[in-house]
């Protein structure tokens, strides 16, 4: 809906990334996150608040719910977080595997040859 149908020209390429509704359905919090930036997403936030009036309208027209949920829109920094977390992780094995090589004085495999994603429980490849 978000895509056909709103044609505010500040709400760009957004991904919903989770949907939190209210036991009651009174509220539903839409978070959501862009590829183009922080600038590009506020700039989409502050439209998708302007339009969820509208937007609560068209879903109330093909909801058969009793009470329509009022729309909360709020950027989602879960994507950005892994990603810092995932540097992180990299930059401390990379700083290990330096720290083992000059004590030992010998080559050490990289991550991608002695991890397997797979092993974790619940990952799937």
């Amino acid at each position: 809906m978000i895509r056909l149908r709103l044609k505010d020209p500040r709400v760009g390429m957004l991904t919903v990334t989770w949907v939190e509704v209210a036991a009651d359905y009174a509220h539903a919090k839409i978070f959501v996150s862009s590829l183009l930036g922080e600038q590009s997403l506020s700039q989409s936030l502050e439209g998708l608040r302007e339009a969820a009036g509208f937007l609560r309208r068209e879903l109330g027209k093909g909801l058969k719910l009793r009470t329509v949920p009022q729309l909360h829109f709020a950027a989602d920094e879960s994507i950005e977080r892994g990603v810092r977390m995932g540097a992180l992780i990299d930059g401390a094995i990379a700083a290990d595997a330096e720290l083992i090589k000059s004590s030992a004085g010998e080559e050490i495999p990289s991550t991608a040859e002695t991890f397997d994603i797979r092993a974790i429980p619940g990952v799937r490849s």
